[in-house]
C-alpha cells in the first residue's frame, strides 16, 4: 500500500494524474483487488472512470428523475432496452447496441442523490468501451438538467 500512497503523492505534487494512472496500471497489472480512479475525458462533466473501464457519476437528482433521463438517452442513442428492473438499492437497466451490451446501475444515495454506473462491453466481456459509457452519462446529464 505504500507504493499506492506514493503514486497519490506523485500525482498531487507534479499535478500529473495521467502519469500516476499509467504508473499505477503498470504496477498493479493483474491485481484486481485494487481500484484506482482518474478524472474522465469529460472532466468538466464530472464523469469518472475506473481502470477497468467503468464510468460513473453522482447526480443531484432523484432515482425516478435519473431513470427517466437514462431511458430517454438510450432511446435517443437508438439502443434497445432489454431489462429495466428495480433492485434493492435502486434500478438496473440493460440495453444493447450494435456489438455492445450496456449495463447501467442507478443507486439511490439519498432522496435527491443518485449514482449512475455504466459499463459498455464491446463484443468480448473483457473489452470495455469507456467512450460509449461516458457519452451515455453526459447525455443523461443533459436530459435531467433543468430547462433554462
Amino acid at each position: 500500500m505504500k507504493f499506492i500512497t506514493g503514486l497519490r503523492v506523485l500525482a498531487s505534487s507534479v499535478r500529473a494524474p495521467v502519469a500516476a494512472l499509467l504508473l499505477g496500471s503498470l504496477a498493479l497489472q493483474g491485481c484486481a483487488a485494487v481500484v484506482l480512479t482518474a478524472a474522465g475525458v469529460a472532466g468538466g462533466a464530472g464523469v469518472n472512470h475506473t481502470l477497468s473501464g467503468i464510468a460513473y457519476k453522482t447526480f443531484n437528482n432523484s432515482l425516478a428523475e435519473l431513470r427517466a433521463g437514462t431511458l430517454r438517452t438510450l432511446e435517443d442513442m437508438d439502443m434497445t432496452v432489454i431489462e429495466d428492473s428495480e433492485t434493492e438499492d435502486g434500478w438496473e437497466i440493460k440495453a444493447t447496441a450494435i456489438k455492445r451490451e450496456i449495463d447501467i446501475e442507478l443507486e439511490r444515495l439519498s432522496k435527491r442523490a443518485t449514482r449512475m454506473r455504466v459499463v459498455a462491453n464491446e463484443g468480448k466481456i473483457f473489452f470495455k468501451d469507456a467512450a460509449t459509457a461516458t457519452e451515455i452519462i453526459i447525455m443523461t446529464a443533459e436530459n435531467v438538467a433543468p430547462a433554462g
